[in-house]
Formats: C-alpha cells, structure tokens, sequence
C-alpha cells in the first residue's frame, strides 16, 4: 500500500507542479520581467554615474531559458513534494483527521499548505528581482526554515490538542484554533522583521508579484489535494467492491 501511495503521490506532485508552473508563467513572469527591467535601469543609471565602476557579470541563463526552466522547477517540486506527502498520508490514514481518503488527502494538503507555506509568508513574503541585499540571503533563509518548523510544530500541537479535548466540538475547535494559532503568532512577533524593499520601487508590482508567489503555491497544493484525495477515493471504492478474494487490481 505504501509503495502504491508513493508512485501515486510522485505522479500527481508531478502533474500538480506543472499546473503551478502554467500559473506561475501566466502571472508571474510577467511581473519578474518588470522587476528585471528595473532592475537593469537603475544599474545601467548608476553605470553612466561612475562608468569605471562594475556592476557585475550578465546573467548566465536568458530569460527564454529561464521561462523554460520554471516548469521543469515546479515539475521537481511537485516530485519531491507528491512523495513526502505520501509518505505522511499513509502515516496518517486510520490515525488522524477524516477516515475517508479523498477528505483526508483534501485536509492534509490545506493543513501543508497554511502551515509550510501560509505561515511563514505572511512573516517573510516572496520578493522579486531588485528586492533583497544579496549579503543578507543565509540570515534571511535560515528565518524563513525556522517559520516553517514553527508551523510544523504549531500543526502537530494543535492536532495533539484536538485529539485530547472532549469537552464537545465547539470547544474543541476553539482549542486547536489556539493551540495552532499561540506559537505561529508568537514567532511572528518576535522573530526580526526583514525589509529590503528599495526606496521607489513600485508598490504595486510588489504586491502583483508576491500574490502571483502566494498564488502559484495555492494552485499546487489546491490541485494536488484534489487529485490525491480523487484517485484515492475511487481506488478506496474499486477495493470495497472488489470480490472478497479477488487480487487487488484483478
């Protein structure tokens, strides 16, 4: 059973990734293309001020093959992520959430989703080229890893949370929403704040561009969840009427 989720969860990783990447080329590479574009006007400005300074070299890999490239990243992603993911599931089935498998593959996909991705942007945000102080990218991704164990942890406190109180489902609800949300607000108040965004670049495209990031995640997860949680449902269904005997798949 392991090794079937596994092939299973590779496979629709995959297809849920290249469907990222559609998004991510339609609504996100526009605004990475305005943010170069800046980027590269403020660079030549500042190269006609001091002509003798340099700016460094040009970008070994063009735009086209960058475009390219981006489905074949969100193709990897969805691969590595579609096999941890089922791994998980197949951990979870029978222990926690949802008994049925298409809820419980639609619950653990929207519980990753807010505490792997949703957490930790709202504290740390996507930023486009020309946003970010090259010097500053080991601090600012060793923050980034530590908000997303933050919403790891905070998930598996508020699920410890849920399975203990008893007091009624109201009651429980309120609990887990607490338990969940103590730690993640937490971290969000007392972990530094990074704000690299230079002075005069559009706010606008900031915005475009992190809600197309945001965007991008939300379409993986939002399509992975739903092709797991389908083919596991109807594999459920084809093993529940399958004669008692019968080889599984015959």
């Amino acid at each position: 059973m392991v090794r079937t989720l596994l092939v299973r969860g590779l496979l629709l990783g995959l297809l849920a990734g290249l469907i990222a990447g559609g998004f991510a080329f339609a609504f996100g590479e526009p605004r990475v293309d305005s943010a170069i574009a800046l980027e590269e006007a403020a660079a030549a400005t500042a190269h006609e001020e001091a002509p003798d300074h340099s700016h460094g070299e040009e970008a070994e890999v063009s735009r086209p093959a960058q475009k390219a490239g981006l489905f074949l990243a969100t193709g990897l992603y969805g691969l590595a992520v579609g096999g941890i993911f089922a791994l998980v599931y197949a951990g979870l089935r029978g222990r926690v959430g949802p008994r049925t498998d298409g809820p419980l593959a639609l619950a653990a996909a929207g519980t990753a989703f807010v505490a792997v991705i949703l957490v930790p942007f709202v504290k740390y945000p996507a930023n486009p080229p020309a946003v970010g102080d090259p010097e500053t990218i080991n601090s600012r991704t060793l923050l980034y890893v530590v908000m997303i164990l933050v919403g790891l942890a905070a998930t598996a406190i508020a699920v410890a949370t849920a399975r203990r109180v008893t007091a009624g489902p109201w009651a429980r609800w309120v609990a887990t929403a607490l338990a969940f949300l103590v730690p993640v607000v937490a971290a969000w108040a007392l972990l530094p704040s990074i704000n690299e965004v230079p002075d005069g670049f559009p706010a606008t495209l900031l915005w475009e561009f992190r809600l197309a990031s945001l965007g991008t995640q939300l379409v993986f997860w939002a399509a992975f969840g739903v092709l797991f949680g389908w083919v596991s449902d109807r594999a459920a269904r084809a093993t529940a009427s399958a004669p008692v005997g019968a080889a599984p798949g015959g």
